[in-house]
């Protein structure tokens, strides 16, 4: 017992902490995911989720918070007792959130490990279910571990941990991720990741005389009814299906993909800061002698996205994406990102607008990735 016992506490503690640093890494992709339930929830169950849109970014800082201190305090054998009845009514909500997912499919992406591993929701459902499993051990087995710490020890380590975890959370939304793992990361060849690396095969199910039958081409003979398709190769479709960008002059999705370009992306001007503006306004004026085009991107209606020009004056053309394109390209608003034909050459939070200097050398020192 000994042993199983010591194999649930590692799994379930680097578990958690492993989960933990990686939405620490972008709070506000996590925030967008509840955002997400909590208006899934607003329709199906009652509206009252929808007064908790706005405080999604605090109640995820505290979730992640809660994730990693709980991860940390079962490899130090800290107050195990209240920690494993804290873990057991953990997982037993988030179990009932990946059921509801997946049976109802509602979020195909639990977010549970941010955009570093996407799970589909019945995976993470079983996920879930096997932690019951090892976090019932820890539970059942709670009065057994004995911390080899003194208690000072304890409050000091478990304090350290609290305080880096916050610290982590508010520098990552206060700049950027320190590891980008969505698709239009620095180096992200957009046009490449916007088309399919090989041809899409596909499997088709079809039924015949009470059979089951699969066909790699959909077969002429009419005598076989149609049941299911589905792709046999989803790692070669397209990273990117949804970029776009336009204006009332038409689309212009690849002109913004042709040439130096930064784009200063507006996801809401209404909400967007205003902080930097002049050092943003200096670092377009100095681009533009060196055949660098700044572009305004935004999701907000065009009397929003003019006030905002108006009262910033912001002597750029405007064109518009999708909110949800915006978003994940990059967690500030606004947010510069510096592109080269199409490929990512640099993105910044408006906190850390840099130097045209700064600009330019990011056209000869990142190497491009698939």
């Amino acid at each position: 017992m000994k042993y199983i016992n010591q194999f649930c506490r590692f799994s379930v503690g680097l578990l958690f902490i492993i989960s933990g640093l990686i939405k620490l890494n972008d709070p506000i992709g996590t925030a967008i995911k509840m955002e997400e339930y909590f208006e899934v929830f607003a329709t199906d169950i009652s509206l009252a989720f929808q007064f908790l849109v706005p405080y999604s970014l605090g109640i995820a800082i505290a979730m992640i918070v809660l994730e990693v201190v709980l991860g940390v305090a079962v490899l130090i054998y800290y107050e195990m007792k209240t920690i494993t009845w804290l873990l057991l009514v953990l997982i037993l909500f988030f179990t009932c959130l990946t059921f509801y997912s997946a049976y109802f499919n509602k979020v195909t992406d639990c977010g549970c490990f941010g955009d570093a591993l996407k799970l589909t929701p019945w995976t993470s459902f079983i996920k879930d279910i096997v932690l019951i499993a090892l976090i019932l051990v820890l539970f059942l087995q709670r009065d057994r571990f004995k911390t080899c710490y003194q208690p000072l020890s304890s409050h000091i380590i478990m304090g350290l941990v609290v305080f880096f975890s916050f610290y982590m959370a508010y520098f990552t939304i206060n700049h950027l991720s320190f590891v980008d793992f969505r698709a239009y990361k620095n180096g992200a060849n957009i046009p490449k990741l916007m088309k399919a690396s090989a041809p899409v095969k596909y499997k088709y199910l079809l039924t015949k005389g009470g059979s089951d039958f699969e066909f790699d081409t959909y077969p002429s003979d009419t005598s076989y009814k149609y049941k299911s398709m589905e792709v046999v190769n989803k790692q070669d479709l397209p990273k990117i299906t949804d970029y776009a960008i336009w204006n009332d002059e038409g689309d212009f999705t690849q002109e913004s993909l042709m040439g130096k370009k930064l784009l200063i992306f507006i996801l809401d001007a209404n909400k967007a800061s205003t902080r930097n503006i002049e050092k943003i306004k200096t670092l377009v004026k100095e681009l533009e002698s060196k055949n660098v085009i700044t572009w305004l991107v935004t999701a907000s209606d065009q009397n929003s996205m003019a006030t905002f020009r108006n009262e910033n004056q912001l002597a750029i053309p405007v064109y518009f994406a999708d909110a949800t394109v915006i978003k994940t390209i990059i967690r500030s608003n606004p947010g510069l990102v510096l592109m080269q034909d199409g490929v990512v050459r640099g993105k910044w939070h408006f906190k850390d607008t840099p130097q045209v200097e700064d600009v330019m050398t990011s056209f000869k020192d990142l190497t491009v990735v698939k």
